[in-house]
């Protein structure tokens, strides 16, 4: 039994590492130009936080994620939970591409949104199937929170 959830999170910590990857090679096509040139609030993190940050954060989903994946994808509440960490997975990588990528923080802005949305109804899910999962997505979602603020103030100061 311990063997089978040390493989989900393998399998989990890798996949949503890999998604983190999809938003960091977005990252990176900007960072050192386009994003310098912005105007930025004071409260502006120093950019080599982000990747430690995020590198934490999607371990700490694929725990998670892992740990509710456990409980059995025939559940109903498990299948819920598992699409709504899914689709909020999606809109993680799309905030990159849509900031760095394509250059619209506005785009962005609405993106994040809807994305701390989706993390706080997946933490309610998670909640369901398993109170640990969804502890562990609560550093996520503070982040997350702190992301939108930021995005919000780089929008309005450009």
């Amino acid at each position: 039994m311990k063997k089978r959830l040390l493989l989900k999170i393998l399998i989990s910590v890798i996949f949503c590492l890999s998604i983190g990857g999809i938003g960091a090679i977005a990252t990176q096509s900007s960072i050192a130009d386009w994003y310098m040139t912005l105007n930025k609030p004071s409260f502006n993190p120093p950019n080599w936080i982000f990747a430690p940050v995020w590198t934490v954060l999607y371990i700490m989903m694929g725990i998670a994620v892992a740990l509710v994946w456990h409980k059995g994808f025939y559940h109903k509440w498990v299948q819920t939970a598992l699409y709504h960490f899914g689709f909020q997975l999606i809109l993680n990588a799309m905030w990159s591409i849509l900031f760095f990528g394509m250059k619209r923080p506005a785009w962005a802005l609405i993106n994040i949104g809807i994305l701390f949305i989706l993390i706080l109804l997946t933490i309610k899910w998670f909640k369901v199937v398993d109170k640990r999962a969804a502890y562990l997505l609560i550093p996520y979602a503070c982040w997350v929170a702190f992301a939108t603020i930021l995005n919000f103030e780089i929008w309005r100061l450009n």
